[in-house]
């Protein structure tokens, strides 16, 4: 058996073969007079006509003067038959000698049916669009391997139609999403990714400098403050969907850079959001995966509404018979160790919230299957939050939580400028003792709620997250095409 390397070697002998012979083999103009799926569509009644199909071949198969091929474009397959009788022997040998798997080719002739049956195209001309220096890879060394499919995502599309399948349920996802927002009187907008204060959520952010104004930016790591900006502008309704970036971990839950849905709805509350989300879910899921339930890894999820909504102290009442509100600090490290819990951060700068959390977060949270809502989490644990009216000690917020992963994060937002400009210099103080994600203090921002922002909430999900549920995937790099990887050695 040929090794690869000796493969390629013939494959670039035979591309200077077709130089040779004065043929160009990446040529521009293309004559597509339809798409394979229309070809298969409408076959009865373009039988008659000459056709001219492009695509990739993926299979050759044959001998003497008659050669079936597969041709595949981006909507389907179709059979091809080149004939020596019809083509002429220097044309047909010609394709024989010069033409392969993996090569771009377009065709033109007239389609007929096999004696099997088979739905095929008699050609009369061809033409090289591309030659494939390179074979395609499940004959020689596969694509099991999953960093492989992750480095080269092109060759996971090429020879998987199952991924080909996933990013395309992928995009009609972010559509249904956006038309139901604009369904209900959104407006889609879009923010700066390169910030001069890196806000809106607590994370660590990526660093980058701007040469000609010779000043540092972040990029972004949520979009919510430039949003608020516009509730503030007098937009009631606007939404974006955002690329983000945090220099964080990577993990089956996370890449550094990622998709996030976010909206702001002036004049509206959490149990509006609530319920809204909802109505969303319950129409976005049934349209992509046509029914409500939905099975991952051999769990099934019913996002039949409404959802089940659980406190966040009484959850950790049930679960560690902990009383968040009246804890002592020995205790949650008592828990931390037990658990054997490891925050990014030094434990002794986090303050007690943030230790909360990371309890939530490592011991809580991978057992909830939800979908479920947990709500009213301890002020302190976002800090762009309002407090809720008659209990200030717990924040209007909740979290869609399914199979122990956060799909949604959502609050009525903090209006009073004066409380912000407090919380942010307590931030700033845990910044300066080394948490790296506490939030940074935005001084426009504060200028911009001191003009006024009314009563706004505020909602964001995390679109890979989702799609991993939806889809059955088990890792986030799964539902997203190119995602982060390290460097390889040499490379």
């Amino acid at each position: 058996m040929e090794t690869f390397e000796q493969l390629r070697k013939e494959r670039f002998k035979k591309l200077r073969a077709i130089q040779k012979a004065g043929i160009d083999a990446y040529p521009s103009v293309v004559r597509r007079t339809h798409t394979i799926s229309e070809v298969i569509k409408n076959f009865n009644k373009l039988k008659n006509k000459n056709l001219g199909i492009v695509g990739r071949l993926t299979a050759n198969r044959g001998h003497g003067g008659l050669i079936f091929c597969d041709l595949e474009d981006e909507s389907g397959k179709f059979q091809l038959v080149f004939k020596k009788n019809i083509l002429g022997k220097k044309s047909f040998d010609f394709f024989v000698n010069f033409f392969e798997k993996g090569d771009l080719i377009e065709v033109s002739g007239k389609i007929f049916l096999t004696r099997a049956g088979e739905k095929t195209l008699e050609i009369k001309k061809y033409k090289l669009l591309g030659k494939a220096l390179y074979p395609l890879p499940e004959k020689w060394f596969g694509l099991k391997n999953e960093e492989i499919k992750y480095r080269k995502r092109y060759l996971d599309l090429l020879i998987n139609p199952e991924t080909k399948e996933k990013f395309r349920k992928r995009s009609l996802f972010i559509k249904y999403l956006r038309d139901f927002l604009i369904e209900k009187g959104f407006m889609e907008v879009e923010t700066p990714i390169l910030q001069e204060v890196a806000g809106g959520a607590v994370a660590k952010p990526f660093k980058t400098r701007h040469n000609a104004l010779n000043q540092n930016y972040y990029l972004r790591i949520a979009p919510e403050l430039y949003l608020k900006r516009l509730i503030v502008g007098g937009f009631e309704k606007v939404f974006e969907f955002s690329r983000n970036f945090r220099n964080e971990g990577i993990s089956p839950q996370h890449n550094p850079d990622f998709t996030m849905l976010e909206f702001y709805w002036a004049y509206a509350d959490y149990e509006k959001l609530m319920k809204l989300t909802e109505e969303m879910i319950k129409k976005v899921v049934t349209k992509l995966n046509g029914s409500l339930k939905v099975t991952r890894q051999g769990k099934i999820f019913n996002f039949k509404s409404p959802f089940p909504r659980i406190e966040f102290g009484k959850l950790f009442k049930k679960e560690l018979n902990l009383d968040i509100d009246k804890v002592q600090r020995k205790d949650l490290l008592k828990i931390i160790k037990k658990h054997r819990v490891k925050p990014g951060t030094k434990i002794s700068i986090l303050s007690d919230a943030k230790l909360i959390d990371e309890i939530y977060k490592k011991v809580i949270r991978p057992k909830l299957k939800g979908p479920l809502f947990l709500t009213d989490y301890p002020k302190e644990m976002i800090p762009l939050a309002k407090s809720k009216e008659g209990n200030p000690g717990k924040i209007a917020t909740f979290q869609l939580i399914i199979d122990g992963w956060e799909i949604v994060k959502a609050y009525n937002e903090l209006n009073d400028p004066i409380e912000q400009k407090e919380r942010f210099l307590k931030q700033a103080e845990a910044k300066k003792l080394g948490d790296a994600e506490a939030h940074s203090f935005d001084k426009d921002y504060i200028e911009a709620l001191s003009y006024g922002m009314p009563p706004t909430a505020g909602w964001g999900m995390g679109i890979d997250r989702f799609l991993v549920i939806l889809l059955d995937q088990k890792n986030i790099r799964d539902v997203i095409l190119f995602p982060l990887r390290r460097k390889k050695a040499g490379s």
